[in-house]
């Protein structure tokens, strides 16, 4: 089968069956927190995207911290990751920590990666083949990653971004979290909201694990933002505020970035 290259940004479990066989296709299990299990089943010849040990800064303060280039390089490699790869990333829930592997790819410069729409589940739901969990032992890839700093936002950019008004921030948290009724999941962690931000949980662009119609997504959207407007997203800890990244470029926004810390960081090192 032909290379591909990849148009859109999510694809469905039908698009993806039917080119199984494509010579570039990289497929990766983006579950969070998962560790190998030869019991547990993944789509035929899925290389596991470990977020936590692999792709993330492990001694940094914060949960799930933007690796460095060198660091990302050298794990993409790993998984024998090519430039020339039409990367798909699933997740076990739909779309949760799938989209933060998208949005890493793309901050590192690489843009043939889309997300697996409904994931894992949708894949079983229809009876697609699967097969043992299984390390991946091929050859190194040669990726070569090319950061984007415009894609990733931190503490001393969300200061001014803030304050000034120079973003809309967008909070991916549910309604009940921003709205401080109902207690951060980590302990210790202070409830509470950055100021001048809205909200828009990401749940509410999925059904059933799966994103909703475009059109939908882009109502969403249109009611916080203008097209041309720079946004940035934020959540609990940088992984679920890609959900929102991802949403808002299929609805044809541009100038887009994510919180790395998001409310970890942000309720961790302020009072207010």
């Amino acid at each position: 089968m032909a290379k591909l290259v990849l148009k859109e940004s999510a694809v469905t479990v039908d698009w993806l069956y039917k080119r199984l066989d494509a010579e570039n296709l990289v497929i990766l299990d983006g579950t969070i927190n998962k560790t190998f299990d030869a019991f547990q089943e993944q789509i035929p010849n899925t290389r596991f995207f470990d977020i936590k040990n692999k792709f993330s800064e492990v001694g940094a303060t914060f949960p799930s911290t933007f690796p460095s280039a060198e660091q990302f390089e050298r794990e993409a490699q790993a998984l024998g990751i090519n430039n020339n790869s039409a990367i798909v990333v699933y997740d076990d829930k739909g779309i949760y920590s799938s989209a933060r592997v998208w949005w890493l790819f793309k901050a590192f410069g690489h843009d043939n990666v889309a997300v697996l729409s409904g994931g894992f589940p949708s894949w079983n739901k229809v009876n697609y083949p699967t097969e043992a969990m299984t390390p991946y032992s091929g050859q190194a890839g040669d990726f070569i990653a090319e950061l984007h700093p415009e894609s990733m936002k931190f503490f001393e950019d969300m200061k001014n971004a803030s304050a000034n008004k120079t973003h809309t921030i967008i909070d991916a948290r549910s309604q009940e979290r921003f709205n401080c009724e109902e207690p951060e999941p980590r302990e210790g962690l202070r409830m509470g909201t950055i100021p001048n931000s809205v909200n828009l949980p990401f749940t509410d662009l999925l059904q059933d694990g799966e994103l909703k119609p475009t059109t939908e997504i882009e109502a969403m959207f249109s009611n916080l933002a203008e097209k041309n407007e720079p946004i940035i997203f934020s959540c609990g800890s940088g992984i679920t505020a890609c959900v929102l990244a991802l949403g808002a470029e299929l609805s044809g926004y541009k100038n887009i970035s994510v919180y790395d810390g998001s409310w970890t960081e942000w309720g961790s090192l302020t009072k207010s």
